[in-house]
């Protein structure tokens, strides 16, 4: 097994608690998210490594998120505003809503059939209860406290490339169409198949999914138990490798609005520039998986692939961002691939902090896939992202909500002092007082003479008017205390319903939690059971590991010496190999060295023979009258003797008949691939192909209509004659469609110069000039000028064919 090296940032091992890795990776991006910034969190690793476990933990011991949300709670739960006070629209923005706005918009979600119980009261799913007991209360110290905070989640899924809102109402299981008596599916009315999100960009190139549900929390357990509500409905399924296995990524958003307090620090700033909304995205994604592992079927299948499709699009935008990074280039990184990557596209574009968790398994068959994991989350480190600007300040004077508190706390103080109402009554107090100063003024009531009739009628005027506003604002209170009796009523009314109705649901959960309890006690006699059962099969398995180890050690030590062995084998056959060429190449020497012995004999012998028969032809043809002497060598130059032995070697001689090569397959067809560059060698074997496409470059043409395929190759031998070498092969369809060349044979034709030892009929004269040459020097070529060359095929026997050279003249 191979051994390799990765290099991290931090590196957990199997014994870690879920605190120190949120310390580690998640806390960070919960502190930028109060500051307003952005964060991103993956867990990615292959099918069962624990990434959802990472993601939500165990109960007990939570996980990421639920500790990413009691840090936000904890951090920014004295600041929060009001219910509806901030409102999300449609277009990845936020609104402020003044008090009265807000005060309306609970009331009317009040008055709806079914309100919910305030998250205070309402008791927790014992599910998830443990989960989110987070006893070490992190929080954020340097929160801004002159602004107040509102907390939206939301949570989706992308299954099959597809966004799904896990937030809806709407169910996820498919019905099945009823048929009708035409064989036709008939369309029920009732049901309303789930509809896949669409992706936008808002006004800062922000990418967000429209038509999201999105929830307003106000604490820790109401946050978590949405996300609980939208898991039950993530689509999981059972596979070879993991009992309940992830088919889609899930998303789980936290949106942060904050704005500041007015001068006054009594009321949100009513100013939407001044609004801060930040987001932390928690994703869970569904894991790498081979098929052929799984042995997925069908929907398993078609859901493995678009898994593996999206996380090989994360892994290309990856790498073209990290070569765009180090080597300069400008390619375009491919975010629209994917629903995945579309949908974070801003993150990897600069606006935010992206942090990723690989889960490895440490099990051998996931051996290959976790090293595929580890080498991508690596590369993923050199990828730099530019962080944004922080906003600019509001301008306002710090510390404005705790002078408003101080003011509040004083002024309640003076009027216990005085005696005066508390909380509420002193608003109401001086609105009364600034009624009654908008009654008409008092004249003066002081008489300067008894003759003055001015100053009471005056007097009593403005006394009438004041009587009759009296009046009237008193019959104004009766109608409103009587209207206030009736809603009163009615509202205690709408109390006993509302307390009927929750009596009857509190006894259908006593029911409910009573039948829990007596299947949770079967459950524990089960589990107790079931461990039993297991510390015996761990104790066969570690008996089993056992004897699989000292198996293992002995194999090695087999394959060891079966590899010794085999490395002996080769030494011994190369050294064999060795000796058999060192010998081969030892006889093929000795044989050419006694060939060419027996080659100079026999030239010998010929030529001590043509000498005699010259010299027996001179004797003959001697005048009788003359004396039998020996011909002086002035005559033997004059008259040189004809030989009649040889023939004249003349290259163009009209016997010579040039002879084709025919193919050893001459009844299929070929392509004869000449090269332009080739030259002709004009000897008298020559390739000869019937029936065959020649051609100078190979096409595609011309290897469509033939099964066979002969190149003729030239080259420069080391005695300086060309060499001829003919590369035959077969066409071959390809896969593609195409066609391909496989080589089966090479054949060589060289052209060779026969070499003779040169003899001299007579003693050499030193006058070289004249015809004389011809007579005097005898070759080897010129005494076998014939020879013999079987036709094959042919019923005539031998046939004759010129291989003669032209004599070389003596300098």
């Amino acid at each position: 097994m191979r051994r390799l090296k990765y290099s991290f940032k931090e590196v957990f091992g199997t014994q870690v608690v879920q605190k120190e890795l949120f310390d580690v990776v998640a806390k960070p991006l919960v502190e930028d998210l109060i500051r307003g910034k952005n964060g991103l969190l993956f867990t990615y690793g292959v099918t069962g490594s624990g990434k959802t476990h990472t993601m939500t933990g165990s109960p007990g011991d939570g996980g990421l998120l639920p500790r990413c949300l009691a840090m936000i709670f904890n951090s920014i739960g004295p600041f929060q505003a009001k219910r509806f006070v901030f409102k999300l629209d449609d277009k990845n923005g936020v609104d402020v809503q003044s008090e009265v706005e807000a005060l309306l918009e609970r009331q009317r979600r009040e008055a709806l059939p079914v309100p919910k119980t305030p998250a205070g009261k309402r008791q927790l799913d014992p599910e998830f209860a443990d989960m989110i007991n987070v006893q070490d209360h992190c929080r954020v110290e340097d929160v801004d406290e002159d602004n107040v905070y509102g907390v939206f989640v939301s949570y989706i899924e992308i299954y099959n490339n597809y966004i799904y809102d896990l937030l809806e109402e709407t169910p996820l299981e498919s019905i099945k169409p009823k048929w009708n008596s035409c064989n036709t599916p008939v369309r029920n009315g009732d049901f309303v198949p789930p509809q896949s999100k669409i992706l936008r960009e808002d006004q800062n190139h922000n990418m967000y999914v429209t038509g999201c549900t999105e929830v307003e929390v106000k604490s820790t357990e109401e946050a978590f138990e949405v996300f609980w509500r939208g898991q039950k409905k993530r689509r999981i399924a059972n596979t070879q490798l993991n009992r309940e296995s992830s088919r889609s990524h899930s998303v789980f958003i936290i949106k942060l609005a904050q704005a500041p307090l007015d001068a006054d620090g009594d009321n949100v700033l009513q100013e939407k520039e001044q609004i801060t909304l930040s987001q932390l995205s928690l994703v869970d994604l569904a894991g790498s998986e081979r098929t052929n592992r799984t042995k997925a079927e069908g929907n398993r299948l078609r859901e493995a692939g678009n898994i593996n499709q999206s996380l090989m699009t994360l892994r290309t935008c990856i790498e073209v961002l990290r070569e765009n990074q180090l080597y300069g280039t400008n390619k375009m990184v491919p975010y629209r691939d994917s629903k995945l990557t579309h949908l974070f596209k801003n993150y990897f574009d600069g606006e935010g902090k992206v942090r990723m968790i690989v889960c490895v398994n440490p099990k051998a068959e996931d051996y290959e896939e976790s090293l595929q994991v580890m080498r991508f989350a690596e590369m993923t480190q050199e990828v730099e992202v530019a962080r944004p600007v922080d906003r600019p300040l509001c301008g306002l004077t710090p510390g404005r909500r705790f002078r408003n508190q101080a003011f509040r706390e004083e002024l309640s103080r003076k009027l216990e002092m005085r005696g005066g109402p508390v909380g509420g009554e002193p608003e109401e107090q001086s609105a009364a007082e600034l009624f009654f100063q908008r009654l008409p003024p008092l004249p003066s009531c002081e008489l300067l003479d008894i003759n003055d009739d001015q100053t009471l009628p005056k007097l009593i005027e403005a006394l009438e008017q004041r009587h009759h506003m009296r009046q009237l604002l008193a019959e104004e209170f009766a109608k409103n205390v009587l209207a206030f009796k009736t809603m009163l009523q009615e509202f205690e009314s709408s109390v006993a319903s509302k307390e009927n109705y929750i009596q009857g649901k509190l006894a259908e959960k006593e029911k409910t939690i009573t039948g829990q309890k007596t299947e949770l006690e079967r459950q524990e006699k089960k589990i107790k059971t079931l461990e039993y059962k297991i510390e015996i099969l761990e104790r066969t398995a570690t008996i089993y590991e056992e004897d699989k180890r000292n198996l293992q050690q002995e194999l090695e030590s087999q394959s060891q010496k079966l590899q010794r062995q085999a490395s002996d084998k080769r030494r011994l056959e190369a050294r064999l190999q060795g000796m058999v060429a060192e010998t081969t190449s030892k006889w093929e020497k000795e044989c050419e060295r006694r060939v060419a012995a027996k080659q100079l004999e026999m030239q010998n012998k010929l030529w001590v023979k043509d000498e005699k028969l010259k010299q027996l032809k001179a004797i003959v043809t001697e005048p009788k009258a003359e004396r039998p002497e020996r011909p002086s060598r002035e005559r033997d130059r004059e008259k040189p003797l004809q030989r009649s032995v040889s023939p004249s070697p003349l290259p163009s001689a009209p016997a010579v008949r040039l002879r084709s090569r025919r193919s050893r397959s001459a009844g299929e067809r070929w392509v004869d691939h000449r090269p332009p560059t080739n030259i002709p060698t004009e000897t008298l074997l020559q390739p000869h192909v019937p029936k065959a496409i020649t051609v100078g470059a190979p096409s595609e043409r011309a290897l469509a209509r033939c099964d066979r395929y002969l190149l003729t190759h030239q080259e420069l031998a080391s005695d300086g004659e060309i060499r001829t070498k003919l590369f035959k092969g077969d066409v071959i369809q390809t896969r593609g469609g195409g066609q391909a060349v496989q080589f089966t044979d090479i054949e060589t034709l060289k052209q060779e110069s026969p070499t003779g030892r040169k003899r001299r009929s007579s003693p050499p004269d030193p006058d070289p000039a004249g015809d004389t040459a011809d007579s005097e020097w005898t070759d080897v070529e010129t005494r076998c000028s014939v020879a013999v060359e079987m036709r094959a095929g042919s019923a005539l026997g031998p046939g004759y064919e010129h291989h003669a050279q032209p004599k070389r003249r003596k300098p």
